[in-house]
């Protein structure tokens, strides 16, 4: 079977939102307004939500706080995934990620071409797991959060999605 499983029970995930952006404020983040709905009409808690920069040193404290958070599970970032100088938030989970999900990006790429063509092909879209924590880095278009949650992220985070699913392996991400 693929989809969900009405025989499950769904479990919520607490879920913080991170827009990274030199120009966005809380009052024109239609990106992170867009995710932000989306995980509570989902029944998702919204566990934290904030806008960083794009600095290096700032976003980085920003998601190790967050990842030694036991009351974040899952962390979704839009913005910095671009190609520009200022787009680093890529390169920030490059240093803290403990293992890759490729799948993330590449299934990210597949879904935005069919929006945007081939400037799916200049977003860093990526995956990963932190400290037993889900980190995914969106593009900052409200077009790219749409992609991202309602084609991916919704359905890998609802416990009842089969034939499987992230959260379900929540527990098991710090085993060693």
């Amino acid at each position: 079977m693929i989809g969900i499983d009405e025989s499950r029970t769904f479990r919520s995930v607490r879920i913080a939102v991170l827009t990274v952006s030199d120009t966005r404020t809380a009052a024109n983040d239609t990106s992170g307004d867009a995710l932000a709905e989306r995980i509570l009409r989902a029944g998702h808690e919204l566990a934290a939500r904030a806008i960083e920069r794009d600095d290096p040193a700032a976003l980085e404290a920003r998601l190790r706080a967050w990842i030694a958070d036991p009351a974040v599970d899952v962390v979704i970032t839009t913005g910095g995934t671009g190609i520009t100088g200022r787009d680093v938030t890529p390169e920030v989970f490059g240093r803290l990620l403990d293992k890759t999900i490729e799948g993330f990006g590449e299934l990210f790429r597949m879904l935005s071409y069919q929006s945007v063509g081939t400037s799916a092909m200049q977003s860093r879209a990526v995956g990963g797991v932190a400290g037993g924590t889900l980190l995914f880095a969106l593009p900052g278009s409200t077009g790219a959060v749409k992609d991202g949650w309602d084609g991916i992220l919704v359905h890998q985070l609802n416990s009842r999605h089969r034939p499987c699913n992230l959260v379900e392996l929540l527990p098991r991400l710090r085993e060693r």
